[in-house]
């Protein structure tokens, strides 16, 4: 007979098949989720994200992955066979999900799952993959498994000037990933034409395109053209330059200095190159590598911006339905990264020797940038706080999401939410951009998002209501993930084990 704790079964599940639904009912993606059987959690206040409702003493039964009931624990039936928890006193609410995140292709992929699911996280949308990746995926020999959350989208290759230098090629990459069972196309860097090119593309073949906003590209011609989700609030210059009276000379001036400059043709093998693991090296943090004339641009955007041309784009990313997933705690460790407590985050103990080696090698060639440098960069940690309050007032749909992978401390989902706490955002805000908000994002309100019958068991228990203060969202009793359930000192264990790389190697 298998064992329950190490087997897993195939279950339907919600990875979208496109960001827009959970694909077609005759075709569903399935994915690798634990074995359960039945738990009942008793004496539980559950909490409904969408309005904040609190429902005191109840319980909530759950049979192979899914919720089957939820109702008063007095009248909740004394079955045989149900693993009984008593949660009394705790708040349970849906799984977190990080909604921008790079633990599947990490160096140490499992442990950062691992670390990620005692967090919380039961849910993330991977957003770097490769041909290699979705076929182990359609192989069912990715890291996925009961101490993992669950990939609920991941794109193909990312959009850049390696592999897409023209529209043509851009083309041709859109309709191979399509092929390949991507869930949609993510653009890194590329040039404005390309861009465009791409997210038409895109949409002819019915996958959504999300990213960065490209140098040189207005966000609200990106919106219109339907670009589903912006990443790190631009990131750099470019949600600013779209909030500037100057925005048309700061636009051509991006434009004309891109980033990273177009090779005249494909580069094959480009991800295996040396010049690839220089890129990734930059991508530790891109701020230590910004030459003084982007800065200068940057500044210029602030020193000229408009709160009434900033509140027109919000309301434009409302009508269009363009999201937002901020990722704050990536903007402040590369806005912030000469900060002295990163040298002593908790999150280093499960940080590869090399990754840290190269963090840190990064992080002092931070340092020595010019004081005026460091002045504009924490200038921009503070607007950017600033401009997600601003949106979420707005009512512009936005996600949590970190941009974490195990290779750069003070990136988890919990700094995240606190984070989100300083630019103003509630509790009841934060957990639905973690909760409802993904699952309607991706089409998948039937399956997730709330703790109702029918949803995923997957679930975060606390020891204190999360709407008083995002600090209670940190207060993990417990994770329930595809039915199983992780007590506070099973997820303790699990740090432990990849702290010291014991089942994880590091």
């Amino acid at each position: 007979m298998l064992k329950m704790s190490v087997k897993s079964v195939l279950l339907t599940t919600c990875v979208a098949a496109s960001l827009s639904g959970c694909g077609p009912a005759d075709s569903p993606r399935r994915v690798d989720v634990p074995v359960s059987g039945k738990l009942q959690l008793d004496g539980v206040t559950v909490v409904a994200p969408a309005t904040g409702a609190l429902a005191p003493g109840m319980s909530v039964l759950m049979d192979h992955g899914r919720i089957v009931s939820v109702v008063p624990t007095s009248t909740a039936p004394k079955s045989v066979g149900v693993q009984r928890i008593d949660a009394t006193g705790k708040f349970v609410v849906p799984g977190y999900n990080n909604m921008h995140s790079h633990a599947l292709t990490a160096p140490n992929a499992a442990g950062a799952l691992a670390i990620m699911l005692a967090d919380g996280t039961t849910g993330f949308r991977q957003m770097d993959s490769s041909p290699e990746v979705l076929e182990k995926r359609r192989n069912h020999t990715l890291p996925l498994g009961k101490d993992a959350p669950a990939l609920l989208a991941t794109p193909g290759s990312l959009l850049t000037p390696f592999n897409a230098p023209t529209s043509n090629d851009a083309v041709a990459e859109v309709r191979r990933q399509k092929q390949q069972g991507a869930d949609f196309i993510k653009v890194a860097l590329v040039s404005p034409p390309v861009f465009f090119a791409a997210l038409a593309e895109a949409k002819r073949v019915g996958l959504p395109a999300v990213g960065h906003l490209q140098e040189g590209v207005d966000p609200a011609a990106a919106s219109r053209a339907g670009y589903r989700s912006i990443e790190h609030l631009g990131p750099g210059d470019t949600m600013w330059i779209g909030c500037s009276t100057q925005g048309a000379a700061l636009l051509a001036d991006a434009a004309a200095h891109p980033l990273m400059p177009t090779p005249p043709f494909k580069i094959p093998g480009f991800v295996q190159s040396p010049f690839a693991a220089k890129v990734r090296k930059i991508l530790i943090n891109p701020a230590a590598a910004e030459k003084p004339p982007e800065v200068a641009r940057l500044q210029r955007a602030f020193d000229t911006y408009s709160d009434q041309k900033c509140r027109a784009l919000a309301a434009l990313f409302v009508a269009d339905d363009t999201w937002q997933v901020p990722t704050l705690v990536r903007l402040r460790t590369q806005y912030y990264g000469e900060l002295p407590e990163y040298q002593h985050d908790p999150s280093l103990a499960y940080i590869s020797p090399q990754a840290i080696k190269d963090w840190r090698e990064v992080t002092d060639t931070f340092r020595k940038l010019s004081s005026a440098t460091h002045a504009t960069f924490h200038e921009a940690y503070r607007r950017d706080l600033l401009l997600t309050k601003l949106f979420a007032d707005a009512g512009v749909p936005m996600m949590a999401g970190t941009d974490g992978g195990g290779q750069v401390p003070g990136q988890s989902l919990l700094q995240e939410f606190d984070e989100l706490a300083k630019a103003g955002l509630s509790p009841l805000k934060i957990l639905q951009m973690t909760t409802i908000d993904p699952a309607k994002f991706l089409g998948c309100a039937a399956t997730m998002g709330t703790v109702e019958a029918g949803k995923n068991a997957d679930l975060v228990l606390l020891d204190a209501n999360p709407l008083v203060t995002v600090q209670n969202m940190h207060r993990i009793a417990a994770v329930v993930r595809g039915g199983l359930y992780h007590s506070a000192t099973e997820l303790a264990s699990l740090r432990g084990r990849v702290a010291t790389g014991h089942g994880y190697l590091r």
